[in-house]
């Protein structure tokens, strides 16, 4: 007999750390196409500009707001990729609930929360479960130490299909 899978809110394997928390609503262990979850972006967190080679996502923001991007820019260079631009005119953008961001592989993208309250985004990946994996890691270094050495989250992105163009950061929010 084949069944699905009912989650009811708050239903999920969660990994979690003061700046992120990801709960999973289906992973690798149940689907062969995508994983699905749900993830808090506290204020003040970046993820930094990073590209992947293989995975490919999807970003709807329920709650909140993020700075967002999803373009190749004219150069890969600076550490506020805010402030990249595409040969077009794309700029990042301030995306709120509602917001859908669709991430093909090789497509650079960040994501951060500038404000000072926490987001809510619902998120896809495929193929599973590598981003499972690496979401569990990094939350996992994080909670251990909010200011995890960059090498460590550099090392733990590069075996995870994660090229970093900008360093992952948790930069304090104006009050």
């Amino acid at each position: 007999m084949i069944t699905g899978l009912i989650v009811p809110p708050g239903g999920g394997e969660t990994a979690s750390a003061p700046a992120l928390q990801v709960t999973f609503k289906v992973t690798g262990a149940r689907s062969r196409h995508t994983s699905v979850f749900e993830t808090v972006v506290a204020p003040g967190f970046d993820v930094g500009a990073h590209t992947h080679q293989e995975l490919e996502e999807c970003f709807y923001i329920l709650d909140g707001e993020l700075d967002v991007f999803a373009f190749e820019p004219t150069e890969r260079a600076g550490l506020d990729w805010t402030r990249w631009e595409s040969a077009d005119g794309q700029r990042p953008v301030r995306a709120g609930a509602g917001s859908f961001m669709f991430i093909p592989p090789g497509c650079p993208h960040a994501f951060r929360n500038p404000t000072g309250a926490p987001t809510r985004v619902l998120q896809t990946a495929s193929p599973p479960p590598s981003h499972e994996q690496y979401l569990k890691a990094v939350a996992e270094i994080l909670a251990a130490n909010p200011d995890a050495p960059e090498q460590a989250i550099t090392r733990l992105r590069e075996a995870y299909d994660t090229q970093q163009l900008t360093p992952l950061r948790i930069m304090p929010v104006p009050g």
